[in-house]
């Protein structure tokens, strides 16, 4: 029997690293895992944005996102979320917009509150 849908498969990659982690290794390490899931067929993954939790190289999704797709053929790249509370929305709305073309159509916005106790005295 074939179905009407085929089950989805996706990754939330939080941007956490270890303090002791060479950032620029991070951040290979993280492109590469997502080159894998687009190699495997994954059809998804969302990179978080946080700013005080640990080592976090990845503060800014979008830009992340901009460089991953040129690495990538067709998994979709989500934003897992980008922190409302931290960003003018018309400013996340101008910003998406233009990946959305520089991605041909893959990118996906995650939105939240970005009220984080961490973070808000940061920002």
């Amino acid at each position: 029997m074939k179905l009407p849908w085929r089950l989805k498969f996706g990754l939330f990659m939080a941007p956490y690293h270890p303090v002791r982690d060479n950032m620029n290794l991070t951040i290979r390490r993280d492109i590469r895992t997502i080159q894998w899931l687009d190699e495997l067929g994954y059809d998804e993954v969302f990179i978080g944005e946080h700013h005080s939790g640990g080592w976090e190289p990845i503060s800014s999704p979008e830009v992340f996102i901009a460089h991953v797709a040129q690495e990538t053929e067709s998994i979709k790249l989500g934003t897992g979320v980008l922190s409302l509370g931290y960003h003018h929305p018309y400013m996340i709305a101008e910003r998406i917009l233009l990946l959305d073309q520089l991605t041909r159509g893959r990118v996906m916005l995650g939105l939240g509150p970005g009220a984080t106790a961490p973070d808000t005295p940061q920002l």
